[in-house]
């Protein structure tokens, strides 16, 4: 009976684990709301279309932080990338872009120059490389590895090579005036974006405060599975990339599935465990 009673603690626990599950799809999948609809018209110029596996002009030539133009392909070849776009004057938004994403990368487990390479690009044609260079050098000082830097590129480049890189990526911005009134700031949408190695948009993750799993994961999947453990292909087989959101959330009719399959299994233990016939005892 010890056993059968086990067995019912299991199916007991497989049913009760899909439930949570469930709740948490049905909340990640609601509309975030009608914000948007209130923005400033000039904001209706300035967002995200989610260019997947769209190839990026990796011929366009950028410069970075020491001053070194190349085309923008020789960050690529080796590892999946970690992709943003900021301007490195920018007092609000940009500094927690890049924050939560060196943040989230120093939570994942991986280490640049291992499994991913970083390339942040400026929208702003008059950022110099000594701005490039300051923003790196906070960049690397969140990230917590500070032998990194040959693996974590800041680059400025020409208007037409920002404009082809915006293009392919899909990130769209508007210049707007500053508080005094020059037209020096960029309005644009909060997002990180994960490239495979051979230059090619892989996935969007919105909002500044990133999650590390999503971040492991979207690494993972641009990498053609040649990284991660297994347990993250478990992982990644429980949760679905949702492109509206820019985050992963809970696949739960997968989870569904197992665990009807763990209670299906649970209940033939029992059933075998209750036919069998007690031995008898010779007298």
């Amino acid at each position: 009976m010890k056993k059968t009673g086990f067995l019912f603690v299991l199916a007991a626990l497989a049913i009760a684990l899909a439930v949570p599950c469930a709740s948490a799809q049905y909340s990640a999948d609601k509309p975030l709301g009608a914000s948007a609809q209130n923005a400033p018209a000039y904001l209706k110029n300035a967002g995200i279309s989610q260019e997947l596996n769209h190839p990026l002009p990796l011929a366009d030539e950028f410069t970075d932080a020491t001053g070194q133009k190349t085309p923008l392909g020789t960050y690529f070849g080796r590892r999946p990338v970690m992709l943003a776009l900021v301007y490195y004057n920018c007092g609000m938004l940009c500094p927690q872009v890049l924050h939560g994403m060196a943040s989230a990368l120093s939570q994942t487990g991986f280490h640049a120059g291992k499994e991913y390479d970083v390339v942040v690009a400026s929208i702003n044609p008059d950022d110099k490389t000594s701005d490039a260079a300051e923003a790196k050098q906070q960049f690397l000082k969140t990230l917590g590895q500070p032998d990194a830097g040959k693996y974590v590129h800041f680059l400025i480049g020409p208007q037409k090579s920002i404009n082809d890189l915006s293009a392919a990526t899909g990130f769209h911005y508007v210049r707007v005036p500053g508080p005094d009134g020059k037209m020096d700031q960029f309005a644009h949408s909060s997002v990180i974006m994960i490239a495979t190695p051979d230059g090619r948009m892989s996935k969007y993750l919105s909002g500044i405060d990133y999650q590390s799993r999503d971040v492991r994961l979207a690494l993972i999947q641009a990498s053609n599975h040649k990284i991660g453990s297994f347990s993250d292909m478990v992982l990644l087989y429980c949760c679905n990339y949702t492109p509206s959101q820019g985050r992963y959330t809970v696949a739960v009719l997968r989870i569904l599935s197992i665990a009807a399959m763990a209670s299906l299994l649970a209940l033939g233990g029992i059933f075998y465990l209750l036919s069998r016939k007690p031995k008898t005892r010779a007298s």
